[in-house]
């Protein structure tokens, strides 16, 4: 489960009261017009959207239940995260003969994330994972600590994969692709 980081007691909000209220009434909405660029619409519906009853109730109510019971919050964060082998080179050449083990390695990670990691598609010069967490590390935490394990254990298992990579040996590219979905 997700913990607060600072302790509840000194946690001091003046937004809002004992009971569930809003803290400013709604904006007004905000109707697209014609005339303005799409991009200036698009700007003031979210802010429309930001400012609504809705999200205003939604965030007052999550927290009054942190500070009632902060285990009954929970966070589950999915990611598509993708990768490449460094400098875009086909070490996988025969992926499907790699594949189970790869996605077992990744699997291992599952404690990492604080979810579960599974390997979607292993291409000859990247990989794409499917990565549930309870928000406790940051992406960026999960990404690289999983490119170091990840790079290790391959190259122990497959040791002529450093044929094709450049003399550090490093298999993984330091950039990655994230976006979250669900």
């Amino acid at each position: 489960m997700n913990r607060c980081v600072q302790d509840p007691a000194e946690f001091v909000c003046h937004a809002f009261q004992p009971v569930l209220k809003l803290v400013e009434p709604c904006a007004q909405e905000v109707i697209p017009s014609h005339k303005d660029p799409k991009s200036k619409r698009s700007e003031r519906f979210f802010e429309g959207l930001l400012s609504s009853d809705k999200i205003g109730y939604e965030r007052a109510l999550a927290l009054q239940k942190l500070g009632r019971d902060p285990d009954a919050v929970f966070v589950e964060l999915k990611y598509h995260l993708a990768w490449n082998v460094i400098h875009r080179k086909p070490v996988f050449v025969r992926p499907a003969n790699m594949f189970s083990f790869i996605n077992e390695i990744f699997s291992k990670c599952n404690e990492l994330a604080g979810g579960f990691i599974r390997l979607l598609w292993l291409a000859p010069d990247h990989l794409h994972l499917y990565v549930e967490s309870d928000g406790e590390y940051s992406i960026e935490t999960i990404a690289q600590r999983m490119k170091e394990l990840s790079a290790s254990a391959i190259l122990r298992e497959f040791p002529d994969l450093k044929a094709n990579l450049d003399a550090k040996n490093e298999l993984w590219d330091k950039a990655y692709f994230v976006e979250t979905i669900g």
